[in-house]
């Protein structure tokens, strides 16, 4: 009997074995926490082909928004953890649980890449009444409770960058318009829906370059390469200069509990196709930094990241819980 039982057992295991080693066996579905055309939809869009081409599978893309991201997430997070379903997302997560959001970010999630991040800028509608950040803040300041902001709700790097504005400046007398991603922002911007936006410059650059819209500063200390002629946000007030460099991120997850071998296959993957000759100049194009980075060194990443935003959004006030609550230490000074 005992002879049995051990036969069968090595038996399971060999077809356990074999069942990894032949993933994917069938469609892998990928989330995308955002709207089509926007900054996380272009990256992830533009990768992927590259991937399969290592993993030997296809990664079938679907745009799931609402809730600045959340309902996509929570989708894939309830989803079976065998590398079948994936993340793909941007920097929001990390912030869910301080907004009040929701109760999962990255720590229920294995990071697969941290593929790229990106440098915010502020963009406004081209009939806009001012050409540069100390126009815009001198004709809020004279017309208070007119000027449309752009916003892909809590915790999206519209809400970031308007809450370091308020930070620096003061409180702002805006009318915030949301959107369910930068994509659709960015396309009722040119339209005139809205007047200004804070964007990735990823997302802005061709419609800035097509003079679809203007961009009043970008949102860091140094001048973008892809836009070399835009000011920065310091040069108008070093008080900016405590919270940056700042910016979002992209990258592709899956659940905690995925097997080892499923995440080191997807992780092979990705890592060759964000190394393809084409997806490194489309992000050089678009005025992304290429990271690639994945295991320890993405959890760290994303640890030093939501420490330091969630602490920016509490001094602000604009958190519905604080950071500490949930074990998110201040960054040191």
């Amino acid at each position: 009997m005992k002879k049995i039982l051990s036969g069968a057992l090595g038996a399971l295991l060999i077809c356990a074995s074999a069942a990894v080693a032949e993933y994917p066996e069938k469609e892998i579905q990928g989330i995308i926490q955002w709207g089509a055309g926007g900054s996380t939809d272009t990256v992830m869009r533009s990768v992927t082909p590259h991937a399969e081409e290592v993993l030997g599978g296809k990664v079938v893309m679907q745009n799931v928004t609402g809730g600045a991201g959340a309902i996509g997430l929570n989708q894939v997070a309830a989803s079976n953890p065998d590398g079948y379903t994936l993340l793909m997302g941007a920097e929001n997560p990390l912030l869910y649980k301080v907004m009040g959001l929701g109760d999962k970010d990255y720590s229920d999630f294995t990071p697969i890449n941290i593929l790229a991040r990106g440098t915010a800028v502020l963009v406004a509608n081209p009939d806009a009444p001012f050409d540069d950040y100390a126009g815009m803040m001198e004709y809020i300041r004279a017309n208070p409770g007119q000027v449309r902001f752009g916003s892909t709700g809590p915790g999206g790097l519209p809400s970031v960058v308007t809450s370091m504005i308020q930070s620096v400046e003061g409180e702002l007398d805006v009318i915030t318009v949301p959107y369910d991603g930068d994509g659709p922002a960015l396309t009722a911007l040119q339209g005139g829906a809205i007047d200004v936006m804070p964007a990735v410059v990823g997302a802005a650059v061709e419609f800035i370059r097509g003079g679809k819209m203007k961009p009043l500063a970008v949102i860091d200390t140094e001048a973008s390469e892809s836009l070399p002629d835009v000011p920065t946000i310091t040069s108008f007030n070093e008080g900016y200069a405590e919270h940056l460099p700042w910016g979002p991120f992209f990258g592709v997850f899956v659940p905690k509990g995925t097997p080892d071998d499923v995440v080191a296959k997807l992780t092979e993957a990705y890592a060759a196709g964000a190394e393809n000759a084409d997806f490194v100049k489309l992000m050089d194009d678009r005025g992304f930094t290429m990271m690639s980075i994945s295991g320890a060194e993405a959890e760290e990443f994303l640890n030093n990241w939501q420490q330091g935003t969630a602490w920016l959004l509490q001094d602000a006030g604009l958190t519905k819980a604080s950071p500490e609550e949930f074990g998110i230490e201040r960054p040191a000074e």
